[in-house]
C-alpha cells in the first residue's frame, strides 16, 4: 500500500477547500433535533433518501415532545421507504423520550435560522452525553459534534472506510483505526470540514464501482490503492 506524505495531504486538502471552502451536511433538518433524528435514520441509507422521507415529517415534527406524540407507528409511516426503518422508529422514540427526561420537552428545538450554541439551550453537549442516547454510536455523536458545534472530529462512514485506505491516507479497516489515522495526517487548518470533503469525494467522485479518475480533482496524487 502506498501512502501519502504529509506535503502531498496538505495539497489535497488545500485543493478540496478552494473548491469548496464551507462543506455542509446534505442532509436536510429544521434545528439540532431533528438533525440528530436524520443522522440516526441515515445509519446504512443515503442521505437523498433520509431528506425525502422527513421532508413532510419535519413539518409538524420538531420537538422530542411532538415526536413522542406522533408516535412509533406515526413515524413508521414517514420513513417505511428507508433502510432498517422499524428499529430506528423504535430508537428515535426512545431517544426523544431520554431528551425529554433529561434536557426538558424542547430539547434541541430552537430554528436553525435563529439558531447559535448561546441559545441552544439543554442538549447533549459532548460524544459521551449524545452516545447515551439510543441509536447513537460514536459516528453519529460525532457527527452532531461536527455539524452543531463545530469541533474537529471525524465521523467515519462507510465512505471513509472506503476511500481513505484508497487514497493512501489510512491502512485501517475498522472505523476507530482510520478516525485515528486521518486526524492524526490531516494538517489542524482542514480538520474541522475534513470528514465533509471526503464524503463527498467518496459520494460524488471516488465512488466505489466507477471512480471519476478522469475528472478528479487530485488524481495526479491518489495513489489509488485497491484500483
Amino acid at each position: 500500500m502506498e501512502y501519502l506524505t504529509n506535503q502531498q495531504i496538505s495539497e489535497v486538502f488545500t485543493r478540496f477547500k478552494a473548491q469548496n471552502p464551507e462543506p455542509k451536511t446534505e442532509l436536510v433538518a429544521v434545528n439540532p433535533f431533528t438533525l440528530l433524528v436524520s443522522v440516526v435514520l441515515s445509519a446504512q441509507a443515503t442521505d437523498k433518501s433520509v431528506n425525502k422521507a422527513t421532508a413532510e415529517l419535519y413539518k409538524t415534527v420538531k420537538t422530542p415532545r411532538q415526536m413522542l406524540s406522533l408516535g412509533e407507528a406515526g413515524l413508521i409511516e414517514h420513513i417505511k421507504s428507508v433502510g432498517l426503518y422499524r428499529s430506528k422508529a423504535k430508537h428515535v422514540m426512545e431517544l426523544a423520550a431520554q431528551l425529554c427526561q433529561k434536557y426538558g420537552d424542547s430539547a434541541g428545538s430552537v430554528d436553525f435560522s435563529v439558531f447559535s450554541i448561546e441559545k441552544l439551550g439543554k442538549f447533549p453537549r459532548t460524544r459521551e452525553e449524545f452516545m447515551e442516547l439510543s441509536g447513537v454510536g460514536r459516528k453519529t455523536a460525532n457527527v452532531m459534534l461536527n455539524v452543531l458545534y463545530g469541533e474537529a472530529v471525524m465521523p467515519v462512514d462507510t465512505h471513509l472506510l472506503r476511500i481513505a485506505p484508497r487514497m493512501g491516507l489510512s491502512g485501517g479497516t475498522r472505523p476507530e483505526q482510520i478516525e485515528k489515522d486521518l486526524l492524526k495526517v490531516i494538517p489542524a487548518e482542514f480538520l474541522q470540514h475534513a470528514h465533509h470533503w471526503l464524503i463527498l469525494h467518496g459520494r460524488y467522485v471516488c465512488t466505489a464501482k466507477k471512480p471519476q479518475c478522469q475528472t478528479c480533482l487530485i488524481c495526479d496524487i491518489c495513489p489509488k490503492n485497491g484500483l
